[in-house]
């Protein structure tokens, strides 16, 4: 039996994860689920999530909660700068 985690079979990984970092951010921005899920899934997070060379799938729901929570923060700056 192979244990070891590749590109090809990270996507097994990830279901369990995602949903648990969506319910973390819904329930901490009072969102729905559905929307929690979209813009997790449209993160650069979750890019980098399914992506094995990361390694970010070594972290729990938490940490990559923070990691999200910290890319959104990133960018909100960033739209913030005038031009």
């Amino acid at each position: 039996m192979n244990l070891e985690i590749t590109n090809q079979n990270l996507y097994l990984l990830l279901p369990g994860k995602v949903s648990r970092v969506a319910q973390i951010y819904a329930n901490d921005q009072k969102i729905p689920l559905r929307t929690a899920l979209y813009r997790f899934y449209s993160s650069d997070t979750y890019k980098r999530l399914a992506e094995e060379t990361t390694k970010l799938w070594h972290l729990g729901p938490v940490a990559l909660y923070a990691e999200f929570s910290d890319e959104l923060k990133r960018k909100h700056k960033i739209r913030m700068i005038p031009k």
